[in-house]
């Protein structure tokens, strides 16, 4: 089957289906393969639960006219995507960045969403198999698309840039993560640059923070030319920002240079690492053309969730939720910026940090040094990997204390439970530190 055959099929059945569990009535089910599944087996199934068609590429399971078979599901899914997105004519922002993705995605939408009907990446189906399905969701009725893009290693973002064609895009920043799958930090740069890279053949808008040496530096070698910039000081930026308060929540300003106008705005956020994530979204109305009222009431009414810098307020503390994920990079600035804000008493509960490789054990040592000379009250390190640096502490005075594991911190924090301060927890997701929250 072809690809304008199924286009045709999908356009009488736009819903797409993987998990036999959530069928849609009338939805093309996708038989994607796993590491241990191979769906063509739940195909019957499917069908049996209210899918119109089920797309497999095993002919043993073509059961009837149901069945549509094709070489490689998968590809056939991309593909899919890449007919219905050259269909689109509408701006599609596309996104990726070591730290803040997920943030300014949603702050795009937030901001865009006060003008156009804008659709987004759904939660984290930021891969290969997440941007085609987010893809094959905008319909006729979308004016705007905002696309998060995530990888792990090389040619990652070259492929979902194939499939979401972005119209305009940004990297959020260049850091320290998956340094295991990218080869180490020059790696990272490389990786997140095939954005820039599709940008520069395509003749795409991109929106470049003029505050970044590194940014700066990838898209002067590439000699990009429709460019936008912003951030704090560049003379070149559409538009500028700064923080004004930040205890816990941004207030921030920000001046559109094209007018030499100036607005305040307050956020839900913490953190002056979100002070470039928030200038990205602002950037990007003001290009679009929103108003000031719109772009702010996007900014101010965007709630973090998804344990991103979200606050939490419990009977007895002031919770700084931060372990959907971790590296370093987003460690050390949620470290410091625990270490700015104003409060009595302050407590850094911080996990392991996944996927480092051969740096995994200099970057847990470099944390534990950034926490030791951060000023708070009390540090919590959880995690092998930094148990096993822990003689980082020995000649300090302040106080930290290492568990092995959550389940040591959570028997510990029962018997010796923290009242009346304002904590950071933060760690890699496969840590699953929101098991401690109920603890505070």
């Amino acid at each position: 089957m072809t690809t304008a055959d199924l286009y045709k099929i999908f356009q009488k059945h736009p819903v797409i289906s993987t998990d036999t569990r959530k069928i849609a009535t009338g939805s093309l089910f996708f038989a994607l393969k796993g590491e241990k599944f191979d769906a063509n087996t739940f195909a019957e199934q499917a069908i049996a639960s209210g899918a119109a068609y089920a797309v497999i590429d095993n002919p043993e399971y073509q059961k009837g006219n149901q069945y549509l078979l094709v070489e490689d599901v998968l590809a056939a899914l991309q593909d899919l995507a890449r007919y219905h997105r050259r269909q689109l004519t509408i701006p599609v922002v596309g996104l990726t960045g070591t730290n803040g993705k997920t943030t300014t995605k949603e702050l795009i939408n937030a901001v865009l969403s006060q003008h156009f009907n804008t659709y987004a990446t759904q939660g984290n189906l930021n891969n290969h198999i997440g941007v085609p399905l987010t893809i094959l969701s905008i319909n006729a009725s979308h004016e705007a698309a905002v696309i998060e893009m995530g990888a792990n290693h090389q040619k990652e973002i070259e492929l979902l840039c194939t499939i979401s064609q972005p119209s305009h895009g940004l990297i959020t920043n260049v850091g320290k993560a998956h340094l295991e799958g990218f080869g180490g930090v020059e790696g990272v740069k490389k990786g997140k640059g095939e954005l820039y890279d599709y940008l520069k053949a395509s003749g795409g808008v991109t929106f470049v923070n003029g505050d970044s040496a590194d940014l700066m530096t990838m898209q002067q070698a590439r000699g990009l030319e429709n460019l936008v910039l912003y951030g704090t000081g560049n003379p070149s930026n559409l538009v500028s920002g700064k923080i004004i308060e930040n205890s816990p929540y941004l207030i921030l300003k920000w001046t559109n240079n094209s007018t030499s106008e100036s607005y305040e705005v307050k956020s839900q956020l913490t953190g002056a690492y979100n002070l470039d994530n928030i200038l990205a979204a602002i950037c990007i109305g003001v290009y679009f053309k929103l108003s000031p009222e719109e772009i702010n009431a996007g900014i101010s009414g965007y709630q973090p969730k998804n344990n991103r810098s979200q606050i939490t307020q419990t009977a007895t503390n002031t919770l700084i939720c931060d372990y959907y994920n971790a590296n370093p990079s987003s460690m050390a600035v949620a470290i410091e910026n625990l270490g700015k804000i104003e409060a009595k008493h302050k407590v850094l509960v911080l996990g392991d940090m996944f996927e480092m490789g051969q740096e995994s054990a200099v970057e847990h040592a470099a944390i534990i040094k950034k926490a030791m000379e951060t000023p708070v009250d009390e540090r919590i390190f959880i995690g092998g990997e930094f148990v096993s640096q822990k003689s980082e502490v020995r000649s300090r005075k302040s106080e930290a204390i290492f568990y092995n594991t959550a389940e040591d911190a959570i028997a510990a924090l029962k018997a010796n439970p923290i009242r009346n301060a304002t904590v950071l927890i933060k760690g890699s997701r496969g840590m699953a530190l929101e098991r401690l929250v109920e603890l505070f």
